[in-house]
């Protein structure tokens, strides 16, 4: 499909710089968490913005006879280096109001320190100093050229937060997410661009030194610290640094106090300015852009970086997603452009249009007649046409498609020789103002050509309906004489193997459950094991969603939690008994029950459960099952699976079942209970066991890292041993 010089530049850009992009932006949301866990201990004080150093100073002096230097970071903690009077070294954070501690001065974890490293030079020294760098100009150039593409969507910047055309969640997700985090996403990227421009030296200036005479002060007249004017100026918040003399009463000797723009040398005698180091403007700017990309000074600010750096992730996802759709219906023609009778021309954005396009065309070629396909902004000569049929989608605000921009040049460039029959397609949505636009106005256009001659009036399709567009199929065929099907089933996305299920059963939540069962029955004979996967059409469409199965009594049993605004968790919750929905069975033999397994441990977290409750009740030859489950909450949700459990193991199904519950006032997680056990399940692997795990993909993280290091220690192997020979059997969302 052709792209807009933008599209294009965007995507490369994309494509080039995704790798490292999705590894600082994972790296970013670890070290926003750190920007905003570094502010949740009570270190800083209420008045701290009205207190001077002459206020503290004395006050501190009192307390710490020796004080080697003060420092206030970004989050505006104070902090002391110095002696008590007791002689004890202190380093710690504290109040400038009395001296006193507040808390110990902690040096970042190993893991963050790591993610800084990896985050700032991929362990690649200068060279990866560089290569970030340079990926942050591409996020920018990114940030921009999207920018453009949305303004050039929404047709002009008056527009630019104007309601989005809904194509698919993953176009609309990246658009309108775009938008909401464009600002963030631009500052990152700015700011990580100028930092590196500071870093390889390529902007910076030297400090601006001023050097001052005062004048000579008698030791008997010498003014206290807290008589300094410069103390008595100075509040905490304007200052990051103040070092204190080595020998009091040295003339020689100076305290040094470093403030946001400069930095002063001050007599520790008469308290005046003896030297004065202005700081360069790119020094401050560096600093600045600092704050900015790391979010260290304001909650707020870290938690929109975090999302931010999260959403470039998600951008990353749905970005190539949108150009896989945009590819994945290719054109494929059997004849050339100057050989074809009839000319099928499609203006497509995200590919659907010319989904329908195809469709047509491949039905006119099976009917031997000889039909060329192309996009809008590939129209040329066609010398032996007689019919042109236009298929076009309408882009942002009544624009055209991307494929299509050129098509009014190129229709006055291509004038045809003979007369050509034409027929017009718009596809759009009735939701908004500007349905079909662009393809009324090629409609005009084709009819304004002294060459082009009406064979249909304009036909719109709504919502990509495949009734409507078969209403206009049977309206060309019985005109042209040339077969088309219309069956609307032939233009939508075939969705195969349907079974209709009633509902026979279901829970409700409550406001300590947002969990609830739901049990289905096919009303036909269908084959399924428990691990097996259900798909739901929960709009209607060929949207899916997918929820493992545990096979009870010969029913489904989905394990759902109930999400706000959910499509799945929502269509099944309202649904209730007696109820019938169409379904699709997805056999996932990679996760049913070991037949061969000397003894299997089920490991599963939240829903995750849902297929080890079929397991558990199939499992008629008693083979040794354990299961470890972890949950938020203990509710009454989790007490029926303790019911459950216990009277499967009264039954031999279950040999044990452990649970853990990350809230509360003893907090453990599933990896807890894996760790307890060691032991046991480095002899599981040991001896033809099966380790299964279902849940969310974060804990299956979590959990083969722990199983890798058991098996390392205890066993001499690498989990990955195990995972070859098909030992460990994981089906995570």
């Amino acid at each position: 499909m052709t792209l807009s010089i933008w599209r294009y530049a965007h995507l490369a850009l994309a494509i080039i710089s995704s790798l490292f992009l999705l590894i600082l932006s994972i790296t970013g949301v670890i070290l926003a968490i750190d920007a905003i866990n570094e502010k949740t201990p009570a270190y800083r004080i209420d008045d701290f913005e009205s207190i001077s150093l002459a206020q503290s100073i004395p006050v501190l002096s009192k307390v710490y006879p020796e004080i080697i230097e003060l420092s206030v970071d970004h989050n505006g903690f104070v902090s002391l280096d110095g002696s008590d009077a007791d002689g004890n070294n202190v380093k710690a954070y504290i109040d400038p109001r009395d001296g006193q501690i507040l808390g110990p001065l902690k040096p970042k974890s190993q893991f963050i320190q790591w993610n800084i490293a990896l985050h700032r030079s991929l362990f690649l020294k200068e060279t990866g100093r560089i290569i970030v760098g340079i990926v942050s100009f591409l996020l920018l150039l990114i940030a921009l050229s999207g920018t453009i593409l949305i303004i050039k969507r929404q047709q002009g910047i008056r527009h630019f937060f104007a309601k989005i055309n809904r194509d698919f969640f993953a176009q609309y997700f990246h658009v309108v997410t775009g938008r909401l985090f464009l600002v963030p996403v631009i500052v990152i990227a700015l700011t990580g661009t100028y930092l590196f421009l500071i870093r390889i030296g390529f902007i910076g200036a030297a400090n601006s030194e001023t050097a001052h005479a005062p004048a000579s002060v008698d030791e008997a007249a010498a003014l206290e610290p807290g008589e300094f004017p410069v103390f008595q100026q100075t509040r905490f918040p304007e200052m990051e640094k103040l070092e204190f003399p080595f020998m009091p009463d040295d003339p020689d000797e100076h305290y040094v106090l470093k403030l946001r723009d400069r930095s002063l040398t001050i007599s520790q005698l008469s308290g005046e300015v003896v030297a004065e180091s202005r700081y360069p403007y790119s020094v401050i700017m560096e600093k600045l852009s600092l704050d900015l990309h790391t979010g260290r000074t304001n909650v707020l600010w870290a938690i929109i970086l975090g999302f931010a750096s999260l959403n470039i992730v998600a951008f990353i996802y749905t970005g190539f997603e949108v150009t896989f759709r945009r590819t994945r219906t290719r054109i494929r023609n059997r004849f050339k452009a100057e050989n074809a009778e009839i000319v099928v021309l499609a203006g497509s954005e995200n590919g659907s249009t010319l989904f329908f396009a195809n469709q047509v065309h491949q039905q006119l070629l099976a009917d031997g007649k000889r039909s060329f396909i192309a996009e809008m902004n590939r129209f040329g000569s066609y010398p032996e046409a007689r019919h042109m049929l236009v298929f076009t989608s309408t882009y942002g605000l009544g624009v055209a498609p991307a494929n299509a921009t050129a098509f009014g040049q190129l229709l006055e460039k291509n004038p045809q020789r003979q007369d050509i029959l034409f027929s017009v397609v718009g596809f759009g949505s009735e939701a908004y103002p500007d349905f079909c636009a662009y393809a009324r106005h090629v409609d005009r256009l084709l009819e304004n050509q002294p060459w082009a001659s009406r064979f249909l009036d304009l036909h719109t399709v709504n919502d990509k309906s495949a009734g409507e567009f078969a209403g206009w199929a049977h309206a060309w065929s019985e005109k042209s004489l040339v077969s088309l099907a219309t069956a609307p089933a032939l233009y939508q996305m075939k969705v195969t193997g349907l079974r209709k299920l009633s509902v026979v059963g279901k829970t409700g939540v409550s406001g300590q459950n947002s969990t609830f069962s739901i049990l289905l029955k096919p009303e036909s004979n269908t084959t399924f094991r428990s691990g097996d996967l259900l798909a739901i059409y929960p709009a209607g469409d060929s949207r899916e969603r997918f929820y493992s199965i545990a096979r009870n009594d010969g029913l489904i049993q989905l394990v759902v939690k109930l999400h706000p605004h959910g499509l799945g968790s929502g269509y099944l919750y309202q649904l209730e008994v007696n109820d019938t929905i169409k379904a699709r069975v997805m056999t996932n033999p990679g996760f049913h029950f070991p037949e061969k397994a000397d003894a299997v441990a089920m490991i599963a977290n939240g829903t995750g459960i849902a297929p080890f409750l079929g397991m558990i009740m199939e499992n008629r030859k008693s083979t040794p099952l354990y299961l470890y489950a972890g949950f938020r909450h203990d509710n009454e949700l989790t007490q029926q699976y303790r019911r459950f459990a216990s009277e499967e193991i009264a039954k031999k199904h279950l040999s044990k079942f452990e649970i853990a519950f990350s809230r509360g006032e003893s907090p453990r997680y599933v990896m807890d209970l894996i760790r307890e056990n060691a032991h046991f399940f480095a002899d599981l692997l040991e001896r033809n066991g099966t380790i299964m795990i279902c849940g969310s993909l974060v804990m299956h993280r979590d959990v083969e890292t722990i199983l890798d290091e058991i098996s390392i220690q205890h066993n001499k192997k690498p989990l990955s041993y195990y995972k070859d020979n098909g030992r460990i059997l994981s089906d995570c969302y």
